[in-house]
């Protein structure tokens, strides 16, 4: 079966873990620098005084005077979240993460050790740990066990049978698939507000009103999904930090302090002479939260000058002084160097080009990213059905 690990507000839960005070007291994440005030996930005892997620900071705080803002800690959620997921594989789960606070795992490899389904399952809340609340859902299909893990009690699997998944999936709401805001909008006001109200709609009408989008949903909410699961290699840690005896906000204090973190990292030897694919710089900030900002590379370099040069320009995007900063490695290329030919083929420069383009955006936007056009009903009507998108392998 395919399982389904989920924590619901887990940005906010790692960001709780350093004030475990505010956890019982109507409190809020904070809206990110820069972006709209909309208030991100918020505590049981601030919904209980009205407050949602996405409501207008003003509004929400008119609502509940006595609300607790957190900021935003970007980094310590990737580090927890990097350490949950360590603890599931040292359980002998094969997880493959589907974003922060929720992850897949298949439970076929781990049945016979841990003596059954639901035993597998417990062992999987075990290693999350009861402080995360974490809810675990199995079912024969990816998205049944997605649903079953957001209606699943805090702490508890639930298991649905492949038999009953459509009734099952009956009647949760349309926000567990994934539909924009506008779609959900316009089926809400075509009186569709459940999930086996659109499986009763013929196909080839979602199609056309709402496009392959739709059309994806629709099969989704059949039952129909064949997705696996595609465990990930768990990542080496290679990582350096450099914390600050009092905050710092001048640029060549930060500029210099980053030419030393790329000359510890090329210097470390698990690196096995591999240059950098993507890097991720990290800052803890003086105010309390943290900033973090990924960049991956259009071509694989360990030059420290060329590193430099395309990490320098985040710094400028610091929200405020930095009592540490630090610089992973999070993608490495394949292969130490490249191997050069004496007459290179027409065209060679061209197709090496485009593969390392298609590993650029697979290592920045994920493995699905990169897709192929593969014909498989040119005689359809619906311009859906007539081709499918695959992910490429080169």
């Amino acid at each position: 079966m395919i399982a389904c690990l989920s924590i619901p507000a887990f940005e906010l839960r790692a960001a709780l873990r350093a004030r475990p005070e505010l956890r019982d007291r109507p409190a809020a994440l904070a809206p990110a620098p820069g972006e709209r005030e909309l208030l991100g996930p918020c505590t049981a005892a601030a919904e209980r005084e009205g407050v949602r997620p996405g409501m207008r900071l003003g509004e929400a705080l008119a609502t509940c005077p006595r609300l607790v803002l957190v900021e935003r800690d970007p980094a310590a959620v990737e580090e927890q979240w990097e350490q949950l997921l360590r603890r599931l594989e040292d359980a002998g789960l094969a997880v493959e993460p589907a974003g922060v606070g929720c992850a897949f795992f298949e439970t076929a490899g781990i049945e016979r050790l841990a003596g059954g389904v639901r035993p597998a399952l417990r062992r999987a809340l075990e290693a999350a740990g009861p402080d995360w609340e974490p809810r675990v859902g199995a079912a024969a299909r990816r998205f049944a066990a997605l649903a079953a893990a957001s209606v699943a009690p805090p702490g508890r699997a639930l298991v649905v049978d492949d038999g009953e998944t459509a009734l099952f999936l009956e009647p949760l709401p349309l926000d567990l698939l994934p539909l924009t805001p506008d779609r959900r909008r316009e089926l809400s006001e075509l009186g569709i507000r459940r999930i086996g109200e659109l499986a009763r709609l013929p196909g080839a009408a979602v199609a056309d009103r709402l496009g392959g989008d739709g059309a994806a949903a629709w099969r989704l909410a059949r039952g129909e999904d064949r997705a696996r699961i595609e465990p990930r290699t768990p990542p080496e840690e290679l990582a350096e930090a450099i914390a600050f005896p009092e905050a710092i906000g001048n640029a060549v204090t930060l500029e210099r302090s980053l030419g030393a973190l790329v000359d510890r990292l090329l210097a470390r030897p698990e690196r096995a002479g591999r240059p950098p694919r993507q890097l991720v710089l990290a800052a803890r900030l003086v105010g309390g939260g943290s900033w973090r900002r990924a960049v991956t590379l259009r071509e694989p370099t360990a030059e420290p000058g060329r590193l430099r040069t395309a990490l320098a320009p985040k710094l400028a995007e610091l929200t405020a002084p930095a009592t540490e900063l630090r610089l992973e490695l999070a993608s490495l290329a394949e292969s130490v160097g490249t191997q050069e030919e004496l007459v290179r083929p027409r065209g060679s420069r061209l197709r090496e080009l485009l593969r390392d383009g298609l590993r650029q955006v697979r290592t920045a936007a994920g493995a699905g990213a990169v897709c192929t056009v593969v014909e498989v009903a040119p005689w359809s009507r619906i311009p859906e059905a007539r081709a499918l998108l695959v992910p490429r392998d080169d």
